[in-house]
């Protein structure tokens, strides 16, 4: 059965689907269809946005799935009259939370995404920058400057982790991809030797490797089955020999890969 989920909020709606997907991940035989709904401001966005859900409601012959992150009482109210099934985000956890605190909440939208510190903000645009200019081998002058530099065969996602340590962490993340003439050699590029202490590798299985690279190159050698296999298990050895510590990515999400390479490097966030 088809079911509808609706992320709803008066500001962004990154809170909302957080928490929605994690917890419908526990779910993994459901069919399920995500509709994020940010900046429901007004009561008339409100209204427009319960007949949209009546509508996909009776289409799907199954009552959709809310999670909301609202605010504003008015606005709520008008949404319950939506027939849904309704998970109040901040309603479930703020009101125990002010008992436990003896505090009120500021009941404003947004503020998890609030700049509350300039510094950190900066930082994390200016790993964001740096991950860019050093992505896939470019500038290794600037390697001094890394916190970690990423290596492993070509398209085995090195690029999206530098990206998400930049913004999720303000961590300076560079990525070296090690190439066949780099593994002819049996040894590290010289590049990678002097910052050694900063190499954490990303390796992946060959059969996830040749269909990732078949969409660059469909029926090429780059791409074929026993090219992949010769470099992941080339690379793989190369870094035991060099007791590089290295991750397998094809089974883990952006996140998840990420926060083992923080965790393993004992690296701290910036931001």
């Amino acid at each position: 059965m088809q079911r509808t989920v609706f992320y709803l909020s008066g500001s962004t709606g990154i809170t909302a689907e957080k928490l929605g997907q994690s917890l419908l991940a526990q779910f993994s035989n459901l069919e399920l269809d995500h509709i994020t709904l940010p900046f429901i401001d007004t009561v008339e966005k409100a209204e427009d946005t319960v007949s949209m859900i009546n509508i996909v409601g009776q289409k799907d012959t199954a009552r959709p799935i809310i999670f909301d992150t609202l605010i504003d009482q008015e606005i709520k109210d008008t949404l319950k009259t939506a027939d849904a099934f309704f998970i109040d985000v901040f309603g479930t956890y703020l009101k125990p939370l002010e008992r436990e605190l003896a505090s009120n909440s500021l009941q404003q939208p947004g503020m998890s995404h609030k700049i509350s510190e300039e510094d950190k903000y900066h930082d994390r645009i200016e790993a964001m920058n740096f991950a860019l200019t050093n992505d896939d081998g470019a500038r290794t002058q600037q390697y001094d400057n890394a916190d970690i530099i990423l290596t492993g065969v070509s398209r085995c996602g090195k690029t999206p982790i530098c990206l998400y340590l930049a913004l999720q962490f303000g961590i300076r993340a560079a990525n070296y991809p090690l190439t066949v003439d780099d593994i002819d050699t049996g040894n590290l590029p010289r590049i990678l030797i002097k910052h050694r202490h900063k190499l954490f590798g990303l390796t992946t299985d060959p059969e996830r490797l040749s269909k990732v690279r078949n969409e660059r190159q469909p029926n090429s050698r780059y791409a074929a089955l026993r090219q992949c296999r010769f470099e992941v298990n080339e690379v793989e050895q190369l870094m035991d020999r060099h007791r590089i510590p290295y991750l397998n990515t094809s089974n883990h999400s952006i996140e998840e890969i990420s926060s083992k390479v923080v965790t393993t490097s004992g690296l701290k966030k910036r931001c």
